[in-house]
């Protein structure tokens, strides 16, 4: 869509913005009209913050018991100030586990990219809205800028945790989000791509090791530590700090690593945190 190119994107993107670039872009490709486009990302926006809602009952578990009901206790922890990472932080770290864990119970999710990590964008971009007075419109054209970027490391890189780890899934969205949330801070083009680079090198070479074989353990907590990393990742952006790397070398960094590591670390459940020995039903002394 961008020339598999984040450099493509922000050229694409002047005068007219990165959202804009993005909605053009998919409107030339599917040649489905404006507003058609904007409902489908309207329905999507719509789903993110229902699963979040649903995320937070006491009493939603998966199927394995493994996951379920954390994030209702780290809203609390929150609202109640006992976290060390504040309030802002702590209420998207906590949404974004929500929406992991309404994942795990099987209910409705976005893959922003993947169903793994479904949590990170919405968990940063609801709780943005909440924090500065966001309208739905300001976060569906972020959820467009996101998109756009997804697709470059999509098409440039890969967003399975099967082909190249959880940098793939969880470092994918937490780059989303990071550029997402730029964009809505009044960001430049280069500043949201710079913010993704940072999420990217912050994460590079993240493990895929579902415990079980389940999308659950340690993959839910991932989501918030991934909202975390998309807050880091934009301030340093915000900052004016430019990433020292192009972040298309970035990209290509990351589907390195993805290529070298071995298949225990990629999504088999062999190895991580998926092998140790509580985790494979082993007593431990």
């Amino acid at each position: 869509m961008f020339e598999n190119s984040l450099e493509a994107l922000v050229r694409l993107s002047e005068g007219v913005g990165l959202a804009e670039a993005a909605r053009q872009a998919e409107m030339r490709e599917t040649g489905a009209a404006r507003e058609e486009i904007n409902k489908k990302m309207e329905t999507a926006l719509r789903v993110m913050r229902q699963s979040a809602e649903k995320g937070f009952d006491p009493k939603l578990h998966s199927m394995s018991g493994m996951t379920g009901g954390q994030a209702c206790r780290l809203r609390q922890a929150v609202e109640e100030n006992r976290t060390a990472g504040g309030n802002y932080l702590g209420r998207a770290a906590a949404r974004a586990l929500a929406v992991a864990e309404c994942n795990a119970a099987m209910g409705k999710i976005v893959a922003a990219p993947t169903a793994g990590a479904c949590g990170i964008l919405p968990g940063v971009l609801l709780t943005a809205q909440e924090e500065f007075g966001l309208s739905d419109d300001q976060l569906r054209d972020a959820l467009f800028v996101a998109a756009a970027v997804g697709d470059v490391i999509a098409a440039r890189a890969s967003i399975s945790g099967a082909e190249g780890g959880c940098q793939a899934e969880c470092g994918t969205a937490a780059a989303m989000a990071a550029a997402a949330l730029v964009y809505l801070r009044g960001g430049t083009a280069k500043q949201s791509t710079d913010a993704c680079a940072f999420a990217l090198m912050n994460i590079m070479g993240l493990v895929c090791d579902p415990v079980r074989g389940l999308v659950e353990v340690p993959c839910v907590y991932r989501n918030a530590s991934g909202a975390a990393g998309a807050f880091v990742a934009a301030d340093l952006a915000l900052a004016g700090i430019p990433c020292p790397l192009p972040p298309d070398e970035v990209i290509d960094a990351m589907k390195n690593v993805g290529e070298l590591m071995p298949a225990s670390l990629r999504e088999t459940g062999e190895g991580g945190c998926a092998a140790c020995p509580s985790a494979c039903g082993k007593k431990v002394d």
